[in-house]
């Protein structure tokens, strides 16, 4: 089996490649090649199978020649840019995230393969009002550049798979926290900045009020989903291509009494109170908490606690040292 990633280079696409090279399997097959893509090139891998890297332009019609002329059975589609950028950039974030996607898709199509497509998708499609908690049939209507763009390209895999171009599913991340490294330009960054931070020794500023609800799933969870919906049967997942994710809806505030208990009272005062408007003005539009039902019946399975997933970026990230 040969697989293809794209944003293979990002914090997900690294801990997906990683996990496929550990497991040299995936949907029940031996990996037999792997390709890797993004922007910069993906670091490659030391695997027991044939690894290629390669740069550029999703949207080049050369490169995506390249990419998809190697017949992949199963694509990992995570190239995009994040949402504070695309709000920031209105025309970058149509060309990365919705022709970017639109030239993967319709190079699959004219090459006739029918490869199960995976979708990193987000819930930035969904805009509200919301109910307390958002059903799996709840209306996207978007209040962002990017959860349109996303939008755009769950109803491409869908229309595409309807046709029989592909398999594709859709998967509907969470916020993913606590993402390691230095903060990125997506408006939830401050999300993992006020338990990443804190525990490196570093003021966190939060710029929402404490009482913001969100629904979060740690990188490990963002990889398994990522794994399982390469391997559902189609039948399983029907006509509805995309799924809401399930995950832990906490509060900010919640979030930091979590740090406190796992990491000590002393890292959670690192968390300072500073409102930013333009950053508030997104996120207070964003969904809070998922029912994520059919997810959930099709073998999904998300963290149940914050505490947890602050312990997992210990484990994972520092060590298994605060």
């Amino acid at each position: 089996m040969r697989v293809l990633v794209t944003g293979a280079a990002g914090m997900i696409g690294r801990k997906l490649v990683a996990r496929l090279v550990g497991d040299g399997t995936v949907a029940g097959r031996k990996i037999t090649a792997l390709d890797l893509h993004d922007v910069v090139a993906p670091s490659k891998p030391e695997a027991e199978f044939p690894c290629e890297t390669f740069a550029g332009d999703l949207s080049d019609p050369e490169q995506i020649a390249t990419l998809i002329g190697r017949s992949p059975d199963v694509v990992f589609h995570l190239a995009g840019i994040v949402s504070g950028e695309a709000e920031a950039d209105f025309d970058r974030g149509y060309r990365v995230n919705l022709d970017g996607t639109r030239a993967l898709f319709d190079a699959i199509r004219l090459s006739g393969i029918c490869p199960r497509v995976v979708f990193s998708s987000s819930i930035a499609v969904f805009g509200g009002p919301f109910p307390d908690v958002i059903p799996d049939d709840f209306h996207t209507v978007p209040l962002s550049s990017y959860g349109t763009q996303k939008l755009m390209g769950e109803a491409l895999l869908t229309d595409y798979s309807r046709r029989g171009f592909m398999d594709g599913v859709g998967i509907r991340l969470p916020t993913i926290c606590v993402r390691p490294g230095k903060p990125n330009k997506a408006a939830s960054s401050f999300f993992s900045g006020i338990i990443r931070e804190p525990l490196d020794g570093k003021e966190a500023l939060l710029p929402v009020p404490r009482s913001v609800v969100h629904t979060h799933a740690s990188p490990r969870s963002a990889v398994n989903f990522l794994i399982h919906a390469a391997g559902l049967p189609s039948e399983a997942i029907g006509q509805r291509r995309c799924l809401n994710m399930p995950g832990v809806a906490v509060t900010v505030g919640e979030q930091i009494e979590a740090l406190a208990r796992v990491g000590g009272k002393d890292v959670a005062a690192l968390v300072r109170d500073e409102p930013d408007e333009a950053v508030w003005a997104l996120v207070k539009n964003w969904p809070t908490r998922f029912e994520a039902k059919r997810a959930r019946d099709l073998g999904f399975e998300a963290e149940t606690s914050f505490d947890e997933i602050v312990r997992i970026h210990i484990e994972e990230e520092l060590g298994g040292k605060a």
